[in-house]
């Protein structure tokens, strides 16, 4: 008769308890930036700020300090000596930090370039129906880089394709100035203009 296998489990190791509220020191201490409250691995720090008399402390002078005001103790110059800290509401200050970001994002000019290409001998109705659009991109702020393309012997005509770019940018100085003047590149002759500013 077969021998019976008996199942044992695995003794398993005790999880700690997940549900344990989070203290203000702990925080999200792997995603932060700065080392705050008993992060801070300084013996004395020198403390700077609106609330507090500025001047160098032992880090648990500081600590007291900060639980007093119930706000955190935060690094902000760790390559000091003594190294610089704060005493803040640190989520705050790192959603302060965040809006700030967002707002020089915002403030950073991305650069759009439209391009507009003519024939060497363009007629007026094609040339003023792309003159309109031109002006319509100036006045969003973006840069129009106008071209003259030349096939084959059209190239020919290279002062032809001058005039007409010439005649563009002029067309165009209420709305644009000139970056670049009309230049040959291979079989295209470019000009680059800029929007006014407001």
């Amino acid at each position: 008769m077969a021998k019976k296998t008996v199942y044992r489990p695995r003794p398993v190791a005790p999880r700690p308890a997940t549900n344990a509220p989070k203290t203000r020191q702990q925080g999200q201490q792997s995603k932060d930036l700065h080392a705050i409250n008993e992060n801070i691995r300084a013996t004395e720090v020198r403390l700077v700020g609106d609330n507090v008399e500025q001047g160098i402390y032992t880090i648990q002078e500081a600590m007291r300090i900060a639980d007093e005001q119930e706000l955190d103790l935060v690094e902000i110059s760790p390559n000091a000596e003594p190294p610089v800290c704060k005493i803040l509401d640190y989520q705050k200050f790192l959603y302060q930090q965040k809006k700030h970001q967002k707002e020089q994002k915002a403030k950073a000019v991305k650069v759009v370039v439209k391009e507009i290409r003519f024939g060497p001998q363009t007629d007026d109705h094609d040339y003023n129906f792309k003159l309109k659009h031109a002006i319509g991109f100036l006045q969003e702020g973006a840069k129009v880089k106008a071209y003259v393309f030349f096939k084959g012997r059209s190239i020919l005509f290279k002062e032809q394709g001058e005039v007409l770019l010439l005649r563009f940018a002029n067309d165009l100085e209420d709305y644009g100035k000139v970056e670049q003047m009309p230049l040959l590149e291979g079989k295209r002759m470019i000009i680059m203009l800029t929007p006014k500013k407001k």
